[in-house]
């Protein structure tokens, strides 16, 4: 496979780094409109190609894959011209910034053929999997009650950096920048890790999100801070169970941590991952009767880079895809709606 990386900001180091560790797969090129920035990146990579425009590198086209790290708001236009060209497309998380983008592209890569595949990073997660299978093989039972989280601390503390001087975080709790919020940015995470654990895609939401007061008179020079910082959501899944997803950036104590928790009629589960580690409880069969929980061991999982490759060479579309992703924004953008209308949506 012969890979574009499109964005050379933070997270691309690590596509980088994953990609080119991978047998078969050969990093030819990398965009960025920042001349200085992508010159260092490819440096840093032994990346020979380097572009300071999309457009360029589709001309040049000795590529077969790409994998977009741009910014949210340029992942619409950015993989659509990517598909145009035919090629596959990996793309950071959230795949656009509303339900219709979403969906544009979804419809441009399955028409195209080409795969297509999100960074829904914490698929990476082996316990997650592990949950998930023992799910589907239906040894807790129907699902009845899911409860998922995503709790950080950057509010709180400077572990990760000083957000009201580092503008990587002030944009993160700007509208006008392009920032949805704690709900745009984890959210669709944490309703991934829910939905993909409990086996089961989310049928209609309602949220509660919440700006708290950070700096007086609200703003931080060009940063005005109305993004969101923290949401409940209650959630109806198509298996008949009911869920509880929350997510904050105030959580003081965890600098990032995801946690879910699936009840069925015979047993439990629970995931967690952190800064610290992964692991996976259950409490099934005979444990039930006595509330007992057990660690299990999930094993090893190949990551969404290794999956990727593989479906590239095998031409065979690999999960979490665009289309999936799309769904996702769609609960994202109701739940939104819910906290203005007061009530209930369903995604169809």
């Amino acid at each position: 496979m012969r890979l574009l990386i499109l964005g050379t900001g933070g997270m691309a180091n690590s596509h980088a780094k994953n990609f080119k560790a991978i047998d078969g797969v050969d990093v030819v090129g990398a965009v960025d409109v920042d001349k200085a920035r992508v010159t260092a990146f490819a440096d840093m990579h032994d990346i020979g190609m380097r572009f300071t425009s999309l457009e360029e590198a589709i001309a040049w086209g000795e590529f077969d894959s790409a994998t977009n790290v741009t910014p949210d708001r340029a992942h619409h236009p950015t993989s659509l011209a990517l598909i145009a060209a035919g090629k596959h497309v990996m793309c950071e998380k959230p795949l656009a910034e509303t339900y219709e983008k979403a969906m544009e592209m979804t419809e441009a890569a399955e028409a195209a053929g080409v795969i297509n595949m999100v960074n829904l990073t914490y698929r990476n997660v082996a316990p997650l999997q592990k949950a998930r299978e023992i799910v589907l093989s239906g040894e807790i039972g129907s699902v009845k009650h899911v409860e998922a989280s995503y709790l950080q601390s950057w509010l709180v503390s400077r572990a990760w950096g000083d957000w009201r001087t580092e503008s990587q975080w002030l944009w993160r709790l700007s509208t006008g920048h392009g920032s949805n919020g704690v709900l745009g940015d984890i959210g669709i995470h944490i309703l991934d890790f829910a939905s993909f654990g409990a086996a089961s895609e989310i049928e209609s939401v309602f949220a509660r999100l919440k700006t708290f007061d950070k700096v007086a008179g609200g703003s931080i020079g060009e940063y005005k801070l109305d993004a969101n910082d923290s949401f409940t959501m209650s959630v109806d899944f198509a298996n008949g169970a009911l869920g509880v997803v929350h997510a904050s950036r105030w959580a003081t104590g965890h600098l990032n941590e995801l946690r879910l928790r699936v009840y069925g009629e015979k047993g439990g589960l629970e995931v967690s991952h952190s800064t610290e580690g992964s692991s996976l409880r259950a409490c099934m069969g005979d444990d039930a009767e006595t509330a007992t929980w057990r660690i299990l061991d999930a094993g090893v999982v190949p990551t969404n880079y290794m999956r990727f490759a593989e479906a590239v060479r095998l031409g065979v579309q690999p999960d979490p895809d665009f289309r999936h992703a799309a769904n996702l924004q769609r609960a994202l953008d109701l739940a939104i709606l819910t906290e203005k209308e007061r009530c209930e949506r369903r995604l169809s």
